[in-house]
């Protein structure tokens, strides 16, 4: 069996943020500069981050449908968790992300019904997690 990542629950931490909290961030960089504030690099992100599991049972919370998975062997170099030190951002700008892991999923799946020849097609596929060491 594999190595579990460690992670609370053995899978991949990564920080997710809304494209309305990005979208949002990128209008008040702009008014920062107009403002005669001087260029910067930012990083946007909730400052904590959600496991794949998190994801998963988010997608299946608003979906209504079970997500099928298969584990798989840890990505050589893939770090357990990143996530974003939102910070400076929320000291220069004012800004923090205002939308839930629920938001992003909700907003994801009714783009894909939208958009989708069958609507159905992100419940169709095969979702991985990987873990453990390669």
């Amino acid at each position: 069996m594999a190595q579990i990542i460690p992670t609370p629950d053995g899978t991949c931490i990564r920080d997710y943020i809304h494209v309305n909290d990005l979208a949002e961030a990128h209008v008040l960089t702009l008014q920062y500069l107009i403002n005669g504030g001087a260029p910067l690099a930012l990083n946007l992100g909730g400052g904590e981050g959600y496991s794949i599991e998190q994801v998963l049972a988010a997608v299946q919370r608003v979906t209504g449908s079970k997500v099928p998975r298969r584990m798989a062997s840890r990505r050589l170099g893939d770090p357990p968790a990143l996530v974003a030190d939102p910070s400076r951002a929320r000291e220069l700008l004012h800004w923090k992300p205002s939308y839930t892991l629920d938001d992003i999923v909700s907003t994801a799946w009714k783009w894909m019904r939208r958009n989708s020849a069958s609507g159905m097609a992100a419940s169709t596929n095969s979702h991985r997690i990987r873990q453990g060491p390669h």
